[in-house]
């Protein structure tokens, strides 16, 4: 790719990096530091808010991007009583979705596509609540947004935000993505398929296709029971078909051949949430 410094100098004002943990968003961050040095200035921050649904390679991988980089990253997460929200580390950090758990109660309902108050109050207002701690008023937000998915990158509704896309501006795809990761000495330890990570994020999110929620079932069944046991307890689905346990008990009932056939299984996804 062209040189890439111009498109990555962080602007004057303070200046928070969302990192989600994925390697998109770890790309963003080596380029700031590229064209910026060490972000040593008290206004840069980078935050990675952590919803306690992340899978395990998920949160060593932020603490390697930090370890190796030497970048201070500030993991915050969650909570249901003031100020809303908690300072972590990799040690400490929520590992069996109590975050999510403490909102979903709170609400007394399931986040769905129509209400994604699980990525606002986890992660858009968790990082903005640490944010406002710093003593800010105003910041920028770098986002890990790609140029061929552009149609995501859109205005803050927080007038005392600036979302900034430098990855749009760059012009940066998910091939450039995938090339430079091929030529680290480290990498996230998820799979990489052709049309994404399955298991990024929350790794069973609902904005996620039926095929990754049945391979998560598949692979790890364990951490899918998480989401079947949230739709038993409030008797409610996070989207509209089937009970994820009803998807299970389709994948128990059959081989691995459906995974392998088109059209078995829906292969369609609405984008995932993002920090």
């Amino acid at each position: 790719m062209k040189k890439l410094s111009k498109f990555f100098e962080l602007p004057e004002e303070n200046v928070q990096i969302a990192f989600s943990g994925g390697r998109t968003s770890a790309f963003m961050l080596h380029q700031i530091l590229e064209a910026n040095g060490d972000l040593k200035r008290d206004s840069v921050r980078v935050i990675f808010a952590n919803t306690g649904r992340e899978m395990p390679q998920t949160l060593d991988f932020v603490q390697e991007v930090q370890d190796r980089w030497g970048v201070s990253i500030e993991w915050v997460e969650y909570r249901p009583d003031k100020p809303w929200y908690a300072t972590v580390s990799h040690n400490s950090a929520s590992r069996n979705g109590e975050p999510f758990e403490f909102l979903i109660r709170k609400r007394k309902m399931l986040p769905n596509v129509a209400m994604r108050f699980c990525t606002q109050e986890m992660k858009i207002k968790s990082a903005r609540r640490l944010c406002r701690s710093f003593g800010w008023d105003n910041w920028h937000t770098a986002c890990g947004i790609r140029f061929d998915e552009s149609v995501r990158a859109r205005l803050s509704v927080d007038k005392r935000i600036i979302n900034w896309f430098p990855l749009v501006r760059a012009k940066v795809e998910k091939k450039h993505i995938t090339a430079f990761w091929d030529k680290q000495p480290f990498d996230l330890k998820l799979p990489l398929l052709e049309n994404g990570n399955p298991f990024g994020n929350c790794d069973g999110c609902f904005l996620k296709s039926e095929s990754s929620k049945a391979l998560l079932h598949r692979m790890f069944p364990d951490r899918s029971l998480w989401w079947q046991e949230r739709e038993k307890e409030l008797n409610a689905t996070f989207r509209d078909g089937m009970k994820l346990a009803e998807v299970a008990d389709f994948v128990d009932r059959q081989g691995d051949w459906i995974f392998d056939t088109e059209g078995v299984l829906c292969q369609s996804e609405e984008g995932e949430c993002t920090g």
